[in-house]
């Protein structure tokens, strides 16, 4: 399976901290992912304002405290969500950068962005699996920003997620889950 690599930035940061292969391998699919979800949302909804940039890097940084966190690698776990906070901030990037490493497991009840939702999202589907609530409040959110029939982004963005999740089993054999 062919994965974009992930910034050179990030790239060194994990070569530099001995990341797990496992885990570089996995925010790589999640790059990829949330790449071809924006690129597919800018086709449906190109008068969104999203920070791609932001959504990227989150996507590439979201499970960087599981270098600390090893064992939640293989199960269940928020304690990596803030420590990889605090590492990106301590390896000097900002907070608005760092906050993906902590909001991309905590989207219920909280009155995140549309980049952390979007982080959020690629998070999940890399692997095929669907979460109506989240999935849901993206909907609600673009309906608003873009003033378009909620119906209309459900369906859009259902079909969107859909043709991403499909790949999900050579993601997860490339992951080596």
């Amino acid at each position: 399976m062919e994965t974009p690599e992930l910034p050179i930035k990030i790239a060194k940061l994990l070569e530099r901290q001995n990341a797990p292969e496992r885990l570089k391998r996995h925010l790589r699919i999640v790059h990829m992912v949330a790449f071809d979800l924006l690129s597919k949302l800018k086709e449906v909804f190109p008068l969104i304002p999203i920070y791609e940039k932001l959504v990227l890097f989150g996507a590439a940084t979201h499970d960087i405290g599981k270098i600390v966190v090893e064992e939640e690698l293989y199960r269940n776990g928020n304690k990596h969500e803030v420590i990889g906070m605090k590492m990106l901030i301590s390896f000097g990037f900002s907070e608005a950068e760092a906050r993906f490493a902590k909001t991309h497991g905590n989207w219920i009840d909280k009155d995140l962005e549309i980049e952390d939702l979007l982080v959020c999202l690629s998070d999940k589907i890399w692997k095929g699996k669907r979460i109506l609530e989240l999935e849901e409040l993206i909907c609600k959110r673009i309906s608003i920003i873009s003033k378009q029939n909620y119906w209309s982004v459900y369906v859009a963005l259902d079909s969107i997620i859909e043709r991403i999740a499909l790949g999900a089993d050579q993601r997860i054999a490339w992951q080596g889950y």
